[in-house]
């Protein structure tokens, strides 16, 4: 089996909010699907958190090395992509197209196999795992009626952030913190998210010090990105200084950026976005890694529906994942699918069993969101 082409289609019309001081529209890209079409037939999915033009560039510069390729041998191939544009730098438009490149070569050796992709990492540790609700921060009344949505929805965990978090007053954090716990009372997980990756982000130690005092008082699982995402030296002293888990590596990229943090104790919890980071095989390597550290991995997903099919199967293959972020009202994640996500009596999301990440596009709402593009 070989590799004979790669289409990629940008998702336009309903880019959600982001919660960015210089805010997406929602006709701006910022999600890339990615399909991988092979001699023999098999195409592999894959999703790219970075913009159609910059993954067409990428694709172009990566051609001469995955076209005629095995697909069956994901970490290789990807390993070798990633060897041969290191001279143009680590990270960016080539580490995210290469992660989506991954996701899809995944995707294919499962269908192959005739096994989900989780089993193909390892083993299944779990066959449903719990989603929690990601939304932005907002005032009273909005956030409240933001929160009861998504618990008649069934979500029993959820983290809010970004909006005017960090960004008008103490007073004003608090107070949405405490409207948050309030409207999901006592028992729900609830995580903040300061957005400390936003451009010119003014959240120093000292406030994030102050801050993650005031959220234990509420009983807030864990307080992530609260800092500039370059104050490695911050992390750890506010790791040791707060009873409160700190989460944080959304904007790393590969195993190499992962390790410093890791090693020095910054995180409690680290969070790959599989989209960007490396896909798959570069996820489960950080993972790995965290492991030895005695740090939780927990995807980061504010990304698309074949984004959160790969994050259930690292989270299936992981025994420490027990949560996977689900950005809820996003079109690209509920109207890519035929059928709903659908979470059951106790709030949990079902891993997919069937083979490759178990992921059904529907091709109308696929063409809906990419313009007519012709994908798969």
């Amino acid at each position: 089996m070989k590799i004979v082409e790669i289409r990629c289609a940008g998702l336009r019309g309903a880019t959600p909010e982001g919660g960015w001081s210089h805010e997406i529209q929602p006709d701006d890209c910022v999600h890339t699907l990615l399909a991988v079409h092979t001699d023999e037939g098999v195409t592999g999915i894959g999703s790219v958190f970075n913009s159609d033009d910059s993954v067409r560039a990428a694709l172009a510069t990566l051609e001469p090395l995955y076209r005629g390729e095995n697909p069956l041998e994901p970490e290789r191939v990807s390993e070798k992509l990633h060897q041969n544009t290191f001279w143009l730098g680590r990270g960016g438009a080539i580490t995210h197209t290469i992660s989506g490149i991954d996701i899809a070569l995944w995707d294919i050796l499962g269908k192959v196999a005739g096994q989900p992709v989780g089993r193909l990492l390892g083993g299944r540790y779990r066959e449903r795992v719990r989603p929690y609700a990601s939304l932005l921060m907002s005032e009273a009344p909005a956030l409240a009626d933001a929160l009861a949505d998504v618990r008649a929805q069934g979500f029993r965990a959820v983290k809010i952030g970004w909006g005017p978090f960090g960004r008008k007053s103490p007073a004003l954090d608090e107070a949405m913190v405490r409207t948050a716990r309030d409207a999901l009372g006592p028992d729900a997980l609830l995580m903040v998210d300061a957005g400390g990756s936003d451009a010119y982000w003014q959240g120093d130690f000292k406030w994030a010090l102050r801050t993650a005092s005031m959220l234990a008082d509420y009983s807030v699982d864990w307080f992530e990105e609260p800092l500039h995402p370059d104050a490695l030296d911050d992390y750890v002293a506010l790791r040791r200084s707060t009873p409160v888990a700190i989460a944080g590596g959304e904007v790393l990229t590969r195993r190499q950026s992962f390790q410093p943090w890791l090693q020095r104790g910054a995180f409690d919890i680290v969070q790959p976005d599989v989209t960007k980071a490396g896909g798959i095989s570069e996820v489960r390597r950080v993972a790995w890694m965290a492991e030895s550290c005695g740090v939780r991995f927990i995807p980061h997903g504010w990304n698309t529906a074949a984004g959160l099919a790969a994050d259930l199967q690292l989270a299936s293959a992981f025994a420490g994942t027990d949560l996977v972020e689900y950005l809820t009202g996003s079109p690209f994640i509920d109207d890519l699918v035929p059928e709903p996500w659908p979470l059951d009596e106790d709030g949990m999301l079902a891993i997919p069993q069937a083979p490759g990440l178990g992921l059904e596009l529907d091709p109308d709402a696929v063409a809906k969101h990419t313009g007519g593009a012709m994908l798969v």
